[in-house]
């Protein structure tokens, strides 16, 4: 798994490993144009693509979203957010 930070004076997000992928709550705490914008951007990144099942996004009230990751897409995720400069690093956590 990835460690990753993120400002939380901006964002709040909290993940879940279940048996077969990891869900996420992304809360864009600031109403900062760029966070929605990464956040669309990331979207439209994996909507895009040929795997329809990779990543399910659910868009809720107050800039709160709500992603279901397949395990085997788990790290093109979390380098996608970072691509979009929603995190501020990604590690690799434990040994590897």
């Amino acid at each position: 798994m990835l460690k990753y930070r993120f400002d939380e004076a901006a964002l709040r997000i909290g993940d879940t490993a279940n048996d077969q992928d990891v869900e996420f709550r992304i809360v864009l705490l600031s109403g900062d144009p760029a966070l929605a914008e990464g956040m669309k951007r990331v979207r439209q990144f994996f909507d895009e693509n040929e795997v329809y099942t990779d990543v399910l996004f659910y868009q809720y009230p107050d800039r709160e979203y709500k992603v279901i990751v397949r395990k085997d897409y788990y790290t093109d995720f979390i380098l996608e957010l970072m691509k979009q400069r929603l995190l501020q690093s990604v590690a690799w956590a434990g040994d590897q």
